[in-house]
């Protein structure tokens, strides 16, 4: 007899399953279809929601994506005349051998997509990209002006 309470065949403590023993929250995402189902989201959400960071630099925004076991063929990166930058992809689910047994499988596949709009300051006739250990990193130049400190001065009150 296990001292583990087990909900559909996996257990509570399971590190795959997402929360451990008690999740407060859980009521507000949570419910019976996914505790039946718990990698039926994980496979959409996974790839769906890439997760990029944007930094602001003197020079450039430079945006990071996470895109691990996708080839650069399989990237796509565009730029709208009205200064929107697209940056999408796809990873296709791998074939299975019907002779293979899985227990369990946890890498995501399906599309991605992410809009960013770029400011006034960027030189997007000039965006460049790379693809490096699954991270994709996109540099947007800045125009010359928005390099200098923007002058202040003080302005004397009468009255």
């Amino acid at each position: 007899m296990s001292l583990i309470p087990r909900t559909f065949g996996y257990s509570e403590l399971d590190p795959f399953m997402g929360s451990s023993i008690f999740d407060p929250f859980e009521s507000l995402y949570g419910s019976l279809f996914d505790r039946a189902f718990p990698s039926f989201d994980k496979d959409v959400s996974a790839v769906a929601n890439t997760r990029v960071d944007w930094v602001e630099t003197p020079e450039a925004h430079v945006f990071k994506a996470d895109l691990p076991g996708m080839k650069k063929e399989e990237i796509k990166i565009q730029v709208a005349d009205d200064g929107v930058l697209s940056i999408s992809g796809e990873r296709n689910k791998e074939k299975v051998d019907e002779k293979d047994n899985y227990r369990r499988t946890e890498r995501s596949f399906g599309k991605s997509f992410r809009q960013f709009k770029l400011p006034s300051n960027a030189k997007a006739q000039e965006i460049s990209a790379k693809v490096e250990n699954g991270v994709l990193t996109v540099t947007v130049p800045k125009t010359v002006e928005s390099k200098k400190k923007p002058e202040v001065r003080n302005v004397e009150i009468t009255g």
